[in-house]
This record gives structure tokens, C-alpha cells and sequence, in this order.
């Protein structure tokens, strides 16, 4: 059984003593890994000092990108060793904002992809349609092509390891929120291609989170789809109580 998985990812919000903070006031209040996995994806400039508070807890510290290569002259950026060297453990990678603002295209994503795998850091893959793409009938197929292209040369025993957030574009901090059912038909339509793409172990493994306006009120029915092993959250996890409350209302 996939153990259910919590991450938020906190964008550009919290500067680093709120943020250290918010560490404090959860560590040891967050249920353990054998009921649900928690994480808390920053700004780069608090996670060393949270990754250190979070230490011998159960609470993963993550990155909310990675550049991908190891090295070089890319200013602002941050590599895969520099985040597993701060003690990181998890990256989010091509979010639908990193894609649209910070041209992070399916190609990209990919070698991201790789260089988070070469260095031990556990990914959070992010994959969803546009709202005209979903109109137009195209949610599947645009979807479907965002995975086979990022694990484009990622061989079956690393795509098990690997974390899969549907968001779908329109519902990402909106207010709107596609429907349990209809999210878990998206999720289902996700390892069915995993399984075509790497075979059943990878298919079975993969755990497949929902993201889009996801709260403490709604996050029960979401993980009540069978494709549903947890949610990528924004606000929601911004606030202490919510974001325990999002754990207690996913914990099995």
C-alpha cells in the first residue's frame, strides 16, 4: 500500500525566521512517516536552516526547483549537489509556473529530472492541462505527453521513486478545484501510462499526489480516489494549524 504524501510547497511566501518558525511550531507535532509523509518546500534561503530544525523528525525539507546541470554559470540558480549538500531531500520540478514564467519546458523538465535522480533527491514531477486544454478535450493527451516526456531515458527501478503532482493549470491558486472523481480519473489515466511506459512495479509504486486549491475541508474526498496518494499544497500550507489539520484529515 503507498503510504499517502503531504507536501507543501510554500512559493515565494515566509522569509526565513517565519519560516524557521513554522518548522518549530510542527516538527514534533506531524504524524509519522507510517501514516502519512509530510514536507515543506521553501525558498531557497531557509532550507539549510530548516532542513537542520527538521532533523530527526519526520518532516522532509524540499526545494521548489533545481537547475540541471551540477555546475557552471547560471546565475540565481541552484544545483541538485548544493540542495543535497544543505541537507534536501526532495525538489519539486516544472511546476506550471516554473513552466509559463521561467520557460521550464517538457524538455527541461527532463533533464531536471535526471540530475535530481543522479544526486539522491526524491522529485516531485508536476503535470496538468490549461483551462483551454481542457475545453477543447485535450487534458489527456496534453498530460500524457508531460510524462512521457519527463521520464524520457529514466529506467523502471528510478521511475518507482519518483512523485507524480497532478495540477491542473486553471485550478492552481484560483479558488477552483476539479472534482474528486474527475481528479482521480486524471490520476488513474496517469499510471495507466506509467504502467504502458515502465511496466506494473513502476506503475504500482509511483505515488501520484492532486494539487489545486486543495484545504483541510476537501483533501479527505480527494484521497478517497483510489489514484489518489496524496496532494501538493500552496496556501493552505502556509499557516500552522492548517497544514496540521491537512495531515490529520490525510493520515491512514
Amino acid at each position: 500500500m503507498r503510504t499517502p504524501f503531504i507536501a507543501g510547497n510554500w512559493k515565494m511566501n515566509l522569509d526565513d525566521n517565519e519560516a524557521l518558525a513554522f518548522v518549530d511550531a510542527v516538527k514534533d507535532r506531524i504524524p509519522s512517516q507510517d501514516e502519512i509523509e509530510s514536507a515543506l518546500c521553501a525558498q531557497s534561503v531557509s532550507l539549510k536552516g530548516m532542513a537542520e530544525k527538521a532533523s530527526g523528525t519526520d518532516l522532509i525539507i524540499g526545494a521548489q526547483d533545481v537547475h540541471e546541470e551540477q555546475s557552471g554559470a547560471f546565475t540565481g540558480e541552484v544545483s541538485a549537489p548544493a540542495l543535497t549538500s544543505a541537507g534536501i531531500e526532495l525538489v519539486i520540478i516544472g511546476h506550471s509556473e516554473r513552466r509559463e514564467m521561467f520557460n521550464d519546458t517538457d524538455e527541461r523538465v527532463n533533464r531536471k529530472l535526471h540530475a535530481a535522480l543522479n544526486h539522491g533527491l526524491t522529485p516531485i514531477v508536476c503535470v496538468g492541462e490549461k483551462l483551454e486544454e481542457r475545453e477543447a478535450g485535450q487534458a489527456e493527451q496534453v498530460v500524457r505527453t508531460q510524462i512521457e516526456k519527463a521520464l524520457k531515458d529514466v529506467p523502471g527501478p528510478k521511475v518507482e521513486g519518483i512523485v507524480i503532482a497532478y495540477e491542473p493549470v486553471w485550478a492552481i491558486g484560483t479558488g477552483k478545484s476539479s472534482n474528486p472523481q474527475d481528479a482521480g480519473e486524471m490520476c488513474k489515466t496517469i499510471r495507466t501510462h506509467i504502467r504502458e511506459l515502465q511496466g506494473e512495479s513502476a506503475a504500482e509504486a509511483v505515488r501520484i499526489q492532486y494539487g489545486g486549491s486543495v484545504k483541510p475541508e476537501n483533501i479527505a474526498d480527494y484521497l478517497a480516489e483510489e489514484d489518489i496518494d496524496g496532494a501538493l499544497v500552496g496556501g493552505a500550507s502556509t499557516k500552522v494549524e492548517s497544514y496540521l489539520a491537512l495531515l490529520e484529515a490525510s493520515s491512514r
